[in-house]
């Protein structure tokens, strides 16, 4: 699990840090992976442009892929990439997100690595950033990066599950989720925490029933699910992690514990969405990425099926 073997790393000349990058050359070095850096590039005016022809066009836009096709060759010399298999694609696209997953498709690419960007509510509801469409329609795992470094040993991998799922896809999503969150805890020599919150108890219960024990309610909810995870690691072979039991919604208290432990990375499941939901709903990833100040690496479900492909 998590021998990813063929990483898509999307570049972002806006991005100084080159943080995806960083963390590409990092995993292709652990893992002997191959590497493509990938970029997209588009400009409308060139389109709109009526003095020049058809073919004066296509040679101003091969030029400008050149151009960045050389400047990504200049990234790669100022690092150590001597013992790495990596390729170099930039493309044409007026739609970022739809070329990155198209060459992911393409050439079977298991992990996606971008950099993350913060948008806030109002502009994510209005206008998709790509990550947020990545989470939802990429054919495969999606690292997104943060300034948070990893360090070479000690860190942290937080596993965020919802063990009490009724639903068999959720099942099968929690138990990816906890193995690529062991796999990579154990390449980068860092201890393991799982997360699984629970809700609190309707605050107007007690007005509506007054026998009501909040308290024992409260502490059969906690057990059901300490239960339900305890079956599922037991399943999995997975021992080695720290159990955290959180009240409180996941959107909340995944972030706030990743603060607390200082984790490097949050692994989660992801659904993907389309339409009004998808624009208004979002999910848990989607909720949690803008809130986390360390990496997030979403899974899709077995048996996912690209809206692309």
């Amino acid at each position: 699990m998590l021998m990813y073997k063929n990483i898509l790393v999307v570049l972002d000349a806006e991005d100084d840090e080159h943080k995806a990058l960083s963390r590409g050359l990092h995993l292709a070095s652990l893992l002997s992976a191959q590497l493509t850096l990938f970029v997209s590039i588009y400009d409308f005016s060139y389109e709109m442009t009526t003095m020049l022809s058809g073919e004066e066009r296509e040679q101003m836009r091969d030029s400008l892929i050149h151009e960045r096709r050389h400047w990504v060759q200049g990234l790669l010399k100022e690092r150590e990439v001597e013992n790495l298999d990596v390729n170099v694609e930039v493309v044409w696209h007026h739609r970022p997100f739809e070329a990155i997953i198209r060459c992911a498709l393409e050439h079977n690419h298991d992990l996606i690595i971008k950099g993350a960007k913060k948008h806030g509510a109002l502009q994510s509801v209005l206008f998709t950033p790509t990550d947020w469409h990545l989470l939802r329609k990429a054919p495969c795992q999606v690292l997104l990066v943060k300034e948070h470094a990893w360090p070479e040993q000690g860190g942290r991998v937080l596993a965020a599950v919802h063990a009490a799922t009724t639903s068999e896809d959720h099942k099968s999503l929690n138990k990816k989720v906890i193995q690529s969150a062991y796999a990579m805890s154990e390449k980068l020599k860092a201890s393991l925490h799982l997360i699984n919150s629970y809700p609190s108890a309707p605050s107007a219960i007690a007005i509506e029933i007054p026998d009501f024990d909040t308290y024992q309610y409260q502490e059969s909810v906690r057990s059901y699910h300490e239960e339900e995870i305890k079956k599922l690691t037991e399943e999995l072979h997975a021992d080695a992690y720290e159990l955290h039991l959180e009240e409180g919604m996941p959107e909340d208290r995944i972030p706030a514990l990743a603060e607390e432990i200082d984790a490097g990375l949050v692994v989660l499941g992801t659904v993907g969405r389309t339409g009004i939901s998808a624009a208004l709903l979002g999910n848990t990833a989607e909720h949690v990425i803008g809130r986390l100040n360390c990496d997030l690496l979403a899974l899709k479900p077995e048996g996912f099926n690209c809206p692309l492909g």
